[in-house]
């Protein structure tokens, strides 16, 4: 562990319905621990992070939190209502003013906004700037990555990786995992095993760990042993899969370069065959799309061609045009100038973010058996209909339940069954896996891996794009995008990071005349120059603060110097009374200046 032990649990159970959800379960995070806490859907993970919290209570075992230690906790499903502005919604977990603000301006949210209409990625951030405003000594992270773009994402990172504190995440997003974690916790079985290394070395553990499971299960009986095997994890035969489809992978884009590599010269001639042969799916010249009001384009001059088998994965940031460029791909909008050429025989199978697929009426058994009866056609191959829902972790006692009464990721996995039961040979996937656990996500590679059309994914999972895509049409700014051979990583390597959308400012209106106004109340000179003495202060404070709580985090400074301990005890002190005082000045001072504005 790196540091301190700031919160435990030891020998904590929950019961649920008569039987055990965990039992025994021993878990710490300590001062510089980032951890990824794992398992399978359902292992129990948000209730051991909501137990470690103190949100809830285990039905037995222990919570130690150390003295003083503050949690600050990111549900999957935040809920920012009930407040007046965004200012106020981090205010009230405890943050002072001019912190909540910071805080939300740092994630790019506007802290005097009114919380009714937010989008899922604008509360996703609110939530985050809550969590952070108030420098929480143990962060608690439920899916922090839900409904944001590859730009938040990845600044979501770089924040978490110069985080002080401890942090225990729970994620679906493996890349993320894998850049921010320096230890990995494994719920399994109903209990916690725990690898002091990063995510990325999860399943080489793991794998360890099932080969040794195996040699224990040998002498029970096959089918139990295969039902265990694939209820604990299946990380052994999912290692083997992901070996097969990365083959699989690489050959299909070694081929994508080879094609490309022919040259311009036979690009017209080559076209036309692919066309008649059906190679041809969508070629776009110089397309470009501008909205009104806008000063410059959104897209703008991109030519793309997609072929038959090709995997292409849209990234980019939000406002970037990908749900524009989709639409035009797809015949749905025209562009303003340029052309677009589809493939003869194209039929589409289509899974929007809506997933307008999934009928809400129909129970899981009515949407994927239209015609009726017991079996569904799976690309012309019958397989009855449990079996099939069983290969997205539908029980058959759900068969029946109607697709409203669905939770997110139930009604995305059902949207996905359809889509990729159908004799489509052109798949379009907008956002696949939201809401996706870690097992789905696999599974769901793995069908595209097996899939014999063309593919094209929007998606921020960089982790699923490295797994599926051939090549990546992803947004440069400015309205121009640029393609590049294999996944997110290649085109990062190429191109950089993604930069995030800005607005284009708007146009200045006419000013309107003059008039007379009363000259405007101001703050005293002598206020004016404390609040601008405060503006300074605090953050340098709030330096030496942290700078001296790492200090005294040396177990060994007293032994080592008993006078640099006393000394640097004594300031932390003095240094959190003075930023009290600054504070409690700040807040007046605000206030006063408030009320002299409306005056």
């Amino acid at each position: 562990m790196a540091g301190q032990i700031l919160a435990q649990l030891k020998n904590a159970r929950v019961v649920l319905g008569g039987a055990p959800l965990f039992s025994g379960v021993d878990l710490a995070v300590a001062k510089g621990d980032r951890a990824a806490l794992v398992g399978a859907n359902g292992a129990g993970k948000s209730t051991l992070m909501r137990i470690l919290s103190g949100d809830i209570e285990a039905d037995g075992g222990e919570r130690t939190i150390a003295s003083g230690a503050s949690f600050a906790f990111v549900p999957q499903e935040p809920d920012v209502e009930g407040h007046a502005t965004l200012t106020d919604y981090v205010m009230a977990a405890g943050a002072a003013r001019y912190e909540a603000q910071a805080a939300l301006q740092s994630f790019d949210l506007d802290p005097d906004r009114i919380p009714l209409g937010l989008s899922g990625g604008e509360t996703r951030r609110a939530a985050l700037a809550r969590a952070f405003a108030g420098t929480p000594d143990i962060l608690l992270m439920d899916e922090p990555t839900n409904h944001l773009d590859i730009v938040a994402i990845e600044a979501l990172e770089d924040r978490l990786n110069a985080f002080r504190g401890a942090a225990l995440i729970v994620s679906h997003d493996r890349r993320f995992l894998e850049r921010v974690s320096t230890a990995t916790l494994w719920l399994r079985n109903g209990t916690v095993r725990r690898l002091d290394k990063s995510y990325g070395h999860f399943e080489d553990w793991a794998e360890q760990i099932e080969a040794e499971e195996e040699k224990q299960l040998a002498r029970i009986e096959t089918q139990l042993r295969s039902e265990e095997h694939w209820y604990a994890r299946g990380v052994t035969a999912r290692r083997t899969r992901n070996e097969g489809r990365k083959r699989r992978l690489e050959e299909m884009r070694a081929e994508r370069r080879r094609r490309k590599s022919l040259g311009t010269g036979k690009a017209a001639i080559e076209a036309g065959k692919s066309e008649e042969s059906g190679r041809l799916v969508i070629e776009t010249n110089a397309i470009s799309r501008t909205f009104p009001g806008m000063d410059r384009p959104l897209i703008r001059d991109v030519s793309i061609r997609i072929m038959r088998g090709d995997r292409v994965g849209i990234v980019g940031p939000n406002g970037a045009g990908k749900s524009t460029l989709l639409a035009m791909l797809l015949g749905q909008a025209a562009p303003d100038s340029g052309n677009i050429r589809r493939g003869a025989a194209l039929d589409l199978a289509y899974v929007d973010q809506q997933r307008s697929i999934v009928d809400p009426r129909k129970t899981i058994w009515d949407a994927l058996t239209p015609n009726g009866g017991d079996h569904v056609s799976v690309r012309g191959r019958s397989r009855h209909v449990a079996a099939y829902a069983k290969d997205f972790l539908f029980k058959p006692d759900q068969l029946r339940q109607p697709a409203s009464a669905l939770s997110g990721g139930e009604r995305n996995r059902l949207a996905l069954a359809l889509a990729l039961a159908r004799p489509a040979n052109l798949l379009v996937l907008d956002e696949p896996t939201n809401d996706l656990d870690m097992d789905t996500l696999d599974a769901l590679e793995e069908a595209l891996a097996a899939y014999d059309g063309t593919v094209i994914v929007v998606s921020h999972d960089r982790a699923f794009l490295d797994g599926v895509a051939t090549q990546i049409l992803g947004a440069l700014g400015d309205g121009r995008w640029a393609e590049t051979f294999g996944g997110v990583a290649d085109f990062e390597r190429e191109h950089g990071r993604f930069r995030a959308v800005r607005a284009p400012p708007p146009r200045p209106a006419a000013a309107p005349a003059a008039r007379p106004e009363r000259a405007a109340a101001k703050l005293t000179y002598k206020d004016e120059r404390r609040l601008a003495e405060i503006e300074t202060l605090l953050p340098a404070l709030a330096a030496e603060i942290e700078t001296l709580e790492a200090e005294l985090a040396d177990s060994a400074l007293f032994a080592r110097d008993p006078a640099r301990f006393a000394a640097a005890s004594a300031r932390l002190e003095a240094a959190r009374r003075e930023r009290e005082t600054a504070e409690t000045d700040w807040l007046t001072l605000e206030d006063k200046k408030e009320m002299l504005t409306r005056r």
